[in-house]
């Protein structure tokens, strides 16, 4: 969500990414538009946009004051989607790491984690079906959240994010952190803003979880070790693939669903017109 918004020329404020669109209100029909472009291409859950508009975010581009506007409004664009698309369409409310994404560090203060997931949470639970936690590195950061938002009595699907042959960030294996998480009786688990090559690397262990599972691709080009995302735009520092076009994407998807993925679904750099695929799938 927040790539395309960028992709449709919403300019971004500091490091808050795609959440500028809801910072600037002459963006806000760009919001609307591309969830409903989503919806229309066939998507069944639109996720809220509010990756960019956790609360270390804000802090960084003084922006605090707007947390609860920004997280509130991001709900609100996301119904008036579902509404003008005349659908029954699921929200996900995007809940995104609460330091460095893509880093398994949590940082000394991890009571400031809990209560970013807690606060952004509720700020969300109107507007939203279940909550997505986006992009995970750790098991540590996964229990984290699920037992922040645990007193909106809400489901929740699991995005882990994975790179180096199937391991997260943090060095474990996706399948000994999901077996651990089974316990919490989540929607489903999903390999989060992965690229096509480090998927491969889990689907021969998919049989192993008990649970629905499936993945977001990524198109970016590279994700660099080490590197804090956060401080630039990663529209330019990511670069975009300009193999995995949607006939491609598609054939890939198609390639994993018969290896037993249940949930599909396109992350940074995938659009509708990829996702318009994904209805041959159904």
């Amino acid at each position: 969500m927040g790539q395309e918004i960028l992709n449709r020329g919403v300019k971004p404020y500091g490091t808050i990414w795609g959440a500028s669109a809801l910072l600037n209100k002459k963006y806000h029909k760009t919001v609307i538009k591309t969830h409903l472009d989503f919806i229309k291409a066939g998507a069944d859950v639109i996720v809220t946009n509010t990756f960019g508009s956790r609360k270390r975010r804000l802090i960084e581009n003084n922006l605090s004051h707007k947390y609860k506007y920004l997280n509130q409004m991001a709900g609100k664009l996301a119904r008036i989607a579902v509404k003008k698309s005349k659908r029954k369409i699921l929200v996900a409310g995007s809940l995104p790491p609460q330091n460095f994404t893509y880093f398994s560090d949590l940082g000394n203060d991890l009571k400031f984690i809990k209560n970013g997931f807690k606060s952004q949470a509720g700020l969300l639970n109107p507007f939203v079906d279940f909550f997505y936690l986006d992009v995970m590195c750790s098991y540590k950061e996964c229990k984290i959240a699920i037992e922040s938002i645990k007193k909106y009595n809400k489901k929740f699907l699991v995005g882990i994010h994975i790179r180096n042959k199937g391991k997260l960030p943090s060095g474990e294996s996706l399948i000994s952190v999901v077996k651990k998480l089974q316990k919490y009786n989540p929607l489903g688990f999903v390999a989060s803003c992965v690229s096509v090559e480090d998927l491969q690397h889990v689907m021969k262990d998919i049989s192993k979880i008990k649970a629905p599972f499936g993945f977001k691709i990524n198109a970016f080009e590279h994700i660099p070790a080490g590197w804090k995302p956060d401080a630039n735009n990663p529209k330019i520092q990511l670069g975009k693939r300009k193999d995995l076009t949607p006939k491609q994407f598609f054939k890939v998807c198609n390639k994993f669903k018969k290896m037993g993925a249940k949930i599909i679904g396109g992350c940074c750099e995938i659009g509708p017109k990829h996702i318009k695929f994904l209805n041959k799938l159904k």
